[in-house]
């Protein structure tokens, strides 16, 4: 098996190996050297997957840690790979992580600049399972353990998809792939969403880096009327016969660190929507409306989710039109069609 070690970019400190599967915790101390009062002594949960080549980064301290330009937010979980940055604490105190052949013996640091093996990544989009943190184990997201995310998946995604700054990272490259791109300007792209769960399905992406709802303010407020105007407008790709409309939103407890505002037809209709998490995350209040994001900002300066909004992707599947439980998805999908003729 490879091993994993942490390099401080800076030399300050031997590497320091994370072992498979085990957590560490570090931050402001001697193994790493930090003194700085704004890093915690408890900064950053790292979680190293030495066969899949990633560790799961995720923040414990106040103060923003970041992989490469991405902060990750208190509480939030990132995927680190070879050739990103990890910066322990407001951009500063830079590492990068290495995987090797254990070819040694395990307990032998590798040199800094040892050539190491990356792992090939996948342009990922939007989440299999959106469940409110993100999975460990899950490969999109090393950590199934559902902080709700679902980060979200409930097939086991790939390592790939995890990637990528937890996905925010994929998202920026579609962001910058023509072919993914269906408009853009100086402020805003949209794509198309790699697995739609309906007919139509778009995410508004700010250019900003913006990793999360909780870190949104009363000055993002302009940006995101922007992105719901730009919304908006994609509405009009809709064939006028749409029967059941179409939301904006944005999932309560995102699956992906970069900020994405869905377009999303009410048909449902999508081989993509395959489970019971799928569902709930866009037809209970695990959903919320754009309009309704913004007036908190406006009102509050911040987006506050209630207390428990994981547990609403657990509820059973009943008809967004006329509220009628139906036991599996394939029943659901045949009900829906009795709204979608009428």
């Amino acid at each position: 098996m490879p091993t994993c070690w942490l390099v401080s970019e800076d030399e300050s400190h031997k590497p320091i190996q994370l072992l498979h599967y085990n957590t560490h915790i570090l931050g402001r101390g001697p193994e790493t050297k930090i003194k700085d009062q704004k890093c915690s002594r408890q900064q950053v949960q790292l979680r190293a997957d030495c066969n899949r080549g990633f560790v799961s980064v995720k923040q414990l301290g106040a103060n923003p840690t970041s992989v490469d330009d991405v902060a990750v937010g208190k509480g939030n979980q990132v995927t680190l790979k070879a050739g990103q940055k990890l910066y322990m604490v407001n951009r500063l105190y830079a590492y990068s992580v290495l995987f090797r052949e254990d070819s040694t013996s395990s307990d032998a640091a590798p040199e800094k600049h040892r050539p190491t093996k990356r792992p090939r990544q996948r342009d990922v989009q939007e989440e299999e399972d959106p469940s409110p943190a993100r999975k460990v184990s899950m490969s999109s997201h090393a950590e199934r353990k559902s902080n709700g995310s679902a980060q979200a998946e409930n097939s086991t995604p790939t390592p790939e998809k995890e990637s990528a700054g937890h996905w925010s990272q994929g998202l920026k490259v579609s962001m910058q792939d023509p072919k993914m791109q269906v408009y853009k300007d100086d402020r805003v792209v949209v794509i198309k969403d790699k697995y739609p769960k309906a007919r139509y399905h778009w995410l508004v992406l700010p250019r900003e880096s913006i990793s999360s709802l909780k870190v949104l303010r009363s000055e993002h407020v302009d940006l995101l009327k922007h992105m719901q105007t730009v919304g908006r407008s994609m509405v009009q790709q809709c064939p006028p016969s749409s029967k059941l409309g179409v939301r904006l939103g944005y999932h309560a407890i995102p699956s992906m660190s970069h900020v994405h505002l869905h377009v999303i037809s009410q048909d449902f209709d999508s081989p993509c929507l395959k489970n019971k998490k799928h569902w709930n995350s866009f037809t209970t209040r695990y959903f919320i409306d754009s309009d309704e994001v913004i007036t908190m900002l406006e009102r509050d300066g911040r987006v506050s989710v209630k207390e428990g909004t994981s547990e609403l992707l657990k509820l059973p599947l009943r008809c967004h039109v006329c509220h009628e439980e139906q036991a599996t998805i394939p029943k659901l999908k045949e009900h829906l069609k009795i709204h979608l003729s009428s």
